[in-house]
């Protein structure tokens, strides 16, 4: 299966779903390969540090590569009968390697934040996904994922955010909500994913629903 977390708006969580939603996929025992395409390396970086505690803390390595410019399409196509799953970190702005990894994903995953200015840029995405459909890759789901939304139980942007979404055409909604938590940060310079670091936190089930409704729907 063929992963893209994609936005051309940053920071939106995308370094965040991919890396771990990766970890979990090879944690199930899946042959998994991370490609970044952000200039800024971030899943990259967290790579090299996971590397690093992999053996010390029993969990698993996989492979990670980065790739920019106009070869991406091709490099995804060509790789993708070596490894069971590829996850790709797209850099967030409209770029040749996005465009290039939604040719060839078989589902797209868009984060975004539930804020007025997200919201808003999910509308120019959606046109650079229904183009995608048409012209290249007919087959492409797609999925928005509300990300770093508030805990605060009066906060409203959230609701308000998916009952916008919901009349999106180009869009399905994920069902889960991933909601700004320490845990994410804290774990990410270790290289970990968030059910590595506390597979008793709420970040670590969240993360798990999400997973299941991207792999086991």
């Amino acid at each position: 299966m063929i992963v893209l977390v994609g936005n051309e708006k940053g920071g939106t969580g995308k370094t965040t779903l991919a890396v771990n939603l990766a970890a979990m996929r090879a944690a199930e025992g899946h042959d998994v390969l991370l490609v970044d395409c952000d200039p800024m390396a971030s899943a990259t970086a967290w790579c090299g540090a996971r590397d690093e505690v992999a053996e010390e803390m029993d969990i698993p390595r996989f492979t990670s590569i980065q790739k920019l410019g106009k070869t991406v399409y091709k490099a995804i196509v060509d790789l993708s009968s070596k490894y069971e799953d590829i996850i790709i970190d797209a850099g967030g702005r409209d770029s040749v390697e996005m465009r290039g990894a939604m040719s060839a994903a078989d589902i797209c995953l868009v984060p975004a934040r539930p804020s007025q200015l997200d919201v808003w840029a999910l509308q120019r995405v959606a046109g650079i996904i229904a183009n995608a459909k048409v012209s290249v890759n007919p087959d492409l789901d797609t999925l928005v994922v509300l990300c770093m939304a508030s805990t605060h139980p009066a906060e409203s942007k959230t609701r308000e955010a998916r009952e916008f979404l919901e009349d999106i055409e180009e869009y399905d909604l994920a069902r889960t909500v991933v909601y700004s938590r320490t845990a994410y940060q804290d774990c990410f310079p270790m290289g970990l994913s968030v059910c590595e670091y506390d597979p008793t936190s709420k970040a670590c089930a969240e993360m798990e629903l999400l997973y299941q409704e991207v792999f086991d729907a």
